[in-house]
């Protein structure tokens, strides 16, 4: 498993895997989708400690959408238990719980950055502990809570990118998959960064695409509800194309199973 440079077009190459491989199977990714929307959900309003909770399972259910989509490359359907691969007993699951550990306390480190521009604001509404209003999403300490928030997530994605394939596959320790993580998109900057604006274009054009809808239907009240779905199918495709960019960078298939010879990367 040896890390691999790839060119910036390779960017563009993911997002179109994922889009083809969606639509492979559109009902079962989808659907895979919505139940990890749903899964987040129902952890999160576990008193006291369900933000927390939401956090930590985040990383093991991004895998079990790799899992998914793996499984729709082969031509199969893959089945709702995909998505929860990470939670069965094995070798690695309680290196999946340390990863899913350190996304929560990294990422409300970030939180709490954020809450010193603006006094919590931003924390809260992300929360739902506060309604977003224009009122409040308006004012400057809330936007540069905003930009702060973002300016830190962004090192904090790139270091979890590819982690939970890394623990989950590979076998790697969570620590150590962060490091490879990190280096791998880093050092790809250029294919990350042509994948990220091309799925910020397609996410604007569906936003066109529903305004469009909603006005030739002379009811700008449809907006709302022209948009939600394709947004949420967007999204979908989104996860679908975050195994392509892991068999890129470490130049290798994934597997079912961790392969027993595999090297770690250089």
């Amino acid at each position: 498993m040896n890390l691999q440079i790839v060119p910036a077009r390779a960017g563009l190459k993911w997002v179109r895997q994922g889009m083809s491989t969606f639509w492979r199977q559109p009902l079962a990714l989808s659907g895979l989708f919505f139940l990890l929307m749903a899964t987040v959900s129902i952890v999160s309003i576990v008193p006291f400690i369900g933000s927390a909770l939401a956090l930590i399972v985040l990383p093991a259910l991004t895998l079990g959408m790799m899992a998914a989509t793996q499984t729709a490359t082969e031509g199969k359907f893959p089945m709702p238990s995909v998505l929860f691969a990470a939670f069965k007993a094995g070798p690695h699951r309680q290196a999946m719980f340390h990863l899913g550990g350190l996304y929560a306390v990294i990422f409300l480190v970030v939180m709490g950055v954020s809450a010193l521009v603006d006094g919590g604001t931003f924390a809260k509404v992300y929360f739902g502990g506060q309604a977003m209003t224009p009122e409040v999403v308006t004012t400057d300490s809330f936007q540069t809570a905003l930009w702060v928030s973002m300016l830190f997530y962004v090192p904090l994605s790139m270091m979890f990118w590819h982690a939970p394939a890394l623990v989950h596959w590979y076998g790697l320790p969570a620590v150590k998959s962060l490091f490879f993580s990190f280096v791998a998109c880093w050092r790809n900057l250029k294919a990350f960064g042509v994948y990220v604006l091309s799925w910020g274009v397609i996410f604007m054009l569906a936003g066109i695409l529903a305004l469009l809808i909603s006005g030739l239907l002379g009811n700008p009240g449809l907006m709302t509800a022209t948009f939600m779905p394709l947004a949420l199918m967007v999204a979908a495709m989104f996860f679908t194309s975050m195994l392509f960019s892991v068999r890129d960078c470490f130049s290798t298939d994934v597997y079912d199973e961790p392969p027993a010879s595999a090297d770690r990367p250089d």
